[in-house]
């Protein structure tokens, strides 16, 4: 009797994901999948875990439905998320070779997640524009440009990997450990764990898919939180020890250089977070963190906890978001950097005491 109340159960949790799904018409992304032999995944540059659970659960999909799949992005698997792909399935740019650029040139089918916007594609931009495979995008950002794709967005969803597991459902592909594993850190990591106000009762219905296929929640809060290397520490220690206060300590502010990232010992990618942990100050509405990248541009990375909108900021550096977290890339000075972004901020904020005023 219990097992079979377990299953109703189950029987339930799927179909009102699939029900959820409807949000998106899946039949176009389902056609080009089914019509594809040969798939190219790609995302943003520095990807994050949303970013790369979100290709490696697309990647199990798609193999599972008999194609040939390989993900490339601009930048490399971080050190603090290889666990995520112990088989090394994901690719950067700097190990891009003569056999696989071969291979690129037969792709039929190039999916682009968790980014719509050509700047944050980086070199991999370039790879798209010249091919002649179709172009899908599964996203849940607001903002985005015209990448000469077939749209399949969400931005009201919590992560794209819950947009991920509405097309596992839209092909027919049940869930197995490696999709769930994937899917779960995608989901865990782009709400903090499940922290942010995007989480809602449905989250946690998809996360229970993902438990009942095999997934530990303490394990991967283990992988996830509890690997910090000690260079990664100390970079945290040098960030909070410069944060700026401004406007009566509703905008927080710090940087990251690249001499702090050498000194601390730390990998570039181990910046991933700190605009959030800023934000935790008593008090503050807005956190900014400033980051020098390899190529001496800077990353805005903006976060809110209030009405104001990250996405708006960041779209007037060319950049984009959500409403509580987006970011730009900008190619100034770092002083013009930060009195541009600061005003930015500054004015989002006069904009916000105007609008309360008026209701």
């Amino acid at each position: 009797m219990e097992s079979n109340n377990l299953n109703n159960n189950c029987n339930d949790i799927v179909a009102e994901a699939i029900e959820q799904s409807k949000s998106i018409n899946w039949s176009g992304f389902v056609s080009r999948v089914k019509e594809s032999r040969r798939v190219l995944l790609t995302a943003h540059r520095r990807p994050d875990g949303d970013c790369l659970g979100s290709e490696l659960a697309m990647f199990h999909i798609l193999t599972r439905l008999g194609k040939e799949v390989r993900i490339l992005n601009h930048h490399p698997l971080p050190p603090t998320l290889v666990f995520l792909d112990p088989l090394r399935k994901i690719t950067g740019l700097e190990q891009l070779n003569g056999e696989m650029s071969e291979w690129l040139s037969t792709v039929d089918l190039i999916i682009i997640l968790d980014t719509s916007v050509w700047s944050q594609l980086g070199d991999m931009g370039q790879i798209i524009r010249e091919s002649k495979a179709i172009k899908l995008v599964l996203d849940h950002h607001e903002s985005w440009d015209d990448l000469g794709a077939e749209r399949f967005v969400d931005s009201t969803a919590e992560a794209t990997g819950i947009i991920v597991i509405r097309a596992a459902d839209a092909l027919g592909v049940e869930l197995n450990y490696d999709i769930a594993f994937s899917i779960f850190v995608a989901i865990a990591t782009d709400t903090g764990w499940f922290a942010y106000s995007s989480v809602n009762s449905g989250t946690y219905r998809t996360v229970a898919r993902l438990i009942d296929a095999g997934v530990k929640s303490s394990m991967v809060y283990k992988l996830i939180f509890e690997q910090e290397s000690l260079g990664r520490v100390r970079l945290v220690g040098r960030t909070l020890s410069n944060v700026e206060s401004f406007f009566d300590g509703k905008l927080m502010c710090a940087k990251v250089l690249l001499d702090d990232i050498k000194i601390s010992g730390a990998d570039n990618s181990e910046t991933e977070g700190l605009a959030s942990m800023i934000l935790k100050i008593k008090d503050s509405q807005v956190s900014l963190l400033i980051t020098e990248l390899d190529d001496g541009d800077f990353k805005l990375s903006f976060r809110s906890r209030n009405e104001i909108d990250c996405n708006k900021i960041a779209r007037q550096f060319a950049g984009g978001g959500h409403k509580r977290a987006a970011g730009a890339t900008v190619k100034l000075s770092f002083e013009e950097t930060k009195k541009q972004a600061i005003k930015a901020i500054e004015n989002a904020l006069d904009q916000s005491v105007e609008d309360v005023q008026k209701t």
